[in-house]
Parts: structure tokens; sequence; C-alpha cells
């Protein structure tokens, strides 16, 4: 077991900052990519998964603040919790927007808001060995979790099809945007982890946790806006769906998803060996979201 960060791309390390961006909805319209509602409803989770789970990664990251010994790393720590707290906003403001076009997203952002607030929330423990075990347990997902934000950032980066279909550029900048930062700071969760724990028992096993839960409530989540969906009359979904529009590029490649799956459990594995940190840096250098913070900031 290794308790120091292995940053296997040094001089990719770049200050991490929140960006205070906002979004204007009232332009885009419910199937934001054109005459595909499986495409747009699958991407759509994100607004309903996101908000609960990155204000959960917030709360136990300041829990964990007083246990990091490495004033770089702090550092990381810092910049990301308000990256993560930046986009939990961001998205929830998305939500109106979809009440507004008659799918009223309650009824699942209840159950998803049980999940990370109630079964991955703070428990009652002795102090002592037993509540850094659960403290540790939740760090370790965190950093399985990121494994795959980063993953769907890194895709949605260089995912021109959607620009090809006419997607929203609106909703578009949104998924950039996040997806960048994801990038940018695809290495503080997993360097956070080898810093207070690294064992790599608890890495696969918090894996294996994170990518069933990530499935099912996604699946879940795909569901509950095609059967909820006003203007679709016969709503179906399968998983030949999911791989088509992979193989055509408006969703992640089913392979591309796999073979993600042996790099993480790796024990060679550093997140800074995925996606690049130069393209993330670019596109929020040309982000209209980003560069309109930037400008009102300054």
């Amino acid at each position: 077991m290794s308790n120091t960060p292995a940053r296997s791309v040094e001089s990719e390390r770049i200050a991490l900052k929140a960006r205070n961006v906002s979004f204007s909805w009232e332009d885009t319209p419910l199937h934001w990519v054109p005459g595909d509602p499986f495409t747009t409803h699958t991407i759509n989770v994100l607004h309903l998964l996101l908000p609960a789970g990155e204000r959960w990664f917030v709360h136990v990251y300041k829990q964990v603040l007083p246990l990091i010994r490495d004033d770089r790393l702090r550092e990381d720590v810092l910049g990301f919790i308000g990256q993560e707290a930046m986009h939990s906003r961001a998205h929830d403001e998305v939500l109106p927007h979809l009440r507004e076009q008659g799918l009223d997203p309650t009824p699942y952002t209840a159950q998803v808001d049980w999940f990370f607030e109630k079964l991955l929330g703070d428990r009652t423990l002795p102090p002592g060995r037993a509540r850094r075990w659960w403290l540790m347990e939740r760090v370790a997902l965190i950093a399985a979790i990121e494994h795959y934000t980063a993953f769907l950032g890194d895709w949605v980066l260089n995912a021109a099809e959607l620009d090809r279909r006419g997607a929203d550029p609106t909703m578009l900048d949104l998924l950039r945007w996040h997806g960048a930062e994801e990038v940018e700071h695809r290495s503080v969760a997993f360097d956070l982890f080898l810093h207070v724990d690294g064992g790599y028992r608890r890495r696969a096993r918090t894996w294996a946790t994170a990518f069933s839960a990530l499935v099912f409530l996604w699946q879940r989540g795909i569901r509950f806006f095609l059967e909820n969906d006003p203007t679709l009359t016969d709503p179906k979904a399968s998983l030949k769906d999911f791989y088509v529009r992979g193989r055509q590029g408006t969703l992640p490649a089913t392979g591309d998803m796999l073979r993600s799956v042996p790099r993480y459990l790796s024990r060679s594995y550093h997140p800074s060996q995925e996606g690049s940190t130069a393209q993330a840096v670019a596109y929020l250098a040309s982000s209209p979201a980003a560069l309109a913070a930037q400008k009102a900031g300054a």
C-alpha cells in the first residue's frame, strides 16, 4: 500500500478554480438532440444524478480535509470542492426547465437524494476505527465514480457526432464545460485516496459497488424520463438502443466503457493516463459560459 500520491504526469498539474458559469434554457427544446429522445434522455439523467452526488462529494471531502498532510494535495482538493459545488448548481438549474416542458423529475431525484444522503450518508458510529473505515469507504467510492465522470468528460469533449446531429449548443456547452473540468481534475480523487488509504482491495471492492450503483441508477433514470416524457406515446428502451448509439457516436461506445474497467483495476493505474489536460484547458478557454463567467469576474 502506498500513501503517496502517484502523479505520473507532473507537468499537467494546474491550479483548479471554480468557474461561476450560468446558462439560459428558454430556447432549449425538450429533445435537445433532434429526433432522438433516447440519446437526449440518456444524457439528461446527468441532471438528476449529479447534483446530489456532487453535494455528497463535497460533504465527504470536507470531513477528510483534516487528514491531508500534503499542502499541494490540500490545494487540489479545495479546488475540486469548488468545481464540484458549481457542477451541482449548474445541473440543478436545468430541472425547472424540464418541469416547464411537462417532465417533473421530483420522483426520481427523491430516490437519488435518498441514495446519497441516507445510504451513503453519515452514520452514527463510535469515534476511531469504525468511523474512519466508513470515511475511507466513501473516499474510495468517490475515486471510482470520478474514473467514470472523467471518462464521460473525455467522451463528450470528442463527441463530434452530437454537433453533426444539431444538438442544442447551450446544452453541449454545459456538458463540455463540466466534462472539461472533470478531465482537468481527474487525478484529485484518486490521489486523495492513495494519500489517506490506498488499499488495492478497497479500490477493487468500491469500484464494483460504484459501477453497479451507477448502472442501476442510470437505467432507472432513462426509463423514468422516457415513461414520463409527455411527447412520447410508446416509450421503449433497451441495451441495444444504447449500443447502437454508441456505434453512431451520440453516446459512449459500449466497448470503450468496458475497456475502462481493467484500466482502473490495474495496479499501475493513475488517472493522468486518461484524457488530455491540454484539450480540457483549450475547451475551457473557448466555452461561451466559461468566457462569460471570466468576463463577469473581471
